[in-house]
């Protein structure tokens, strides 16, 4: 048995500040509600999915109703490496999306992964900030050291 609540059948990974996480969590406590499902929460979609890439989504599926497992067997289901999926199952043990029971298994404790997050077009003003910050880099000239920089853009 895990220390998560039975109860909570879905988990919810999500981009929002930190700030804006922690008090939702604490209008939640000083309420007096549980959360309804348990939620993490990461400050950018870049670092969402950093901790969760194609593989570890490939791996947290074959997991999914599993209960628990070694690490061996999970690499087994997903045909890969165990050293490989040890460093995968550590990512996401430490980012609390998997369990280690008492016996020193792995397990999803959840029926369902969810994510959610909003990808918004840039404001005017914002925009028009950017590109002054663009034109006063290009008027400094290069850097110090000589060397060219290359911006890359965010998105292809």
């Amino acid at each position: 048995m895990t220390s998560r609540d039975i109860s909570m059948k879905t988990i919810t990974l999500d981009v929002r500040s930190p700030q804006d996480a922690m008090a939702e969590a604490l209008a939640a406590a000083k309420a007096g509600k549980a959360q309804k499902s348990a939620r993490i929460s990461f400050a950018t979609p870049e670092l969402l999915w950093r901790v969760l890439t194609a593989k570890r989504w490939e791996l947290l599926k074959a997991l999914c109703g599993a209960g628990p497992v070694s690490i061996r067997e999970a690499a087994r289901r997903v045909g890969r490496d165990v050293k490989a999926v040890h460093a995968d199952v550590t990512a996401l043990l430490l980012a609390g999306v998997l369990d280690r029971t008492d016996s020193g298994q792995i397990e999803f404790p959840y029926e369902a992964l969810k994510v959610e997050f909003v990808l918004q077009a840039t404001t005017h003003s914002s925009l028009k900030h950017l590109l002054l910050a663009d034109e006063a880099r290009a008027e400094l000239g290069p850097p110090s050291r000589g060397k060219a920089r290359m911006r890359t853009p965010a998105f292809p």
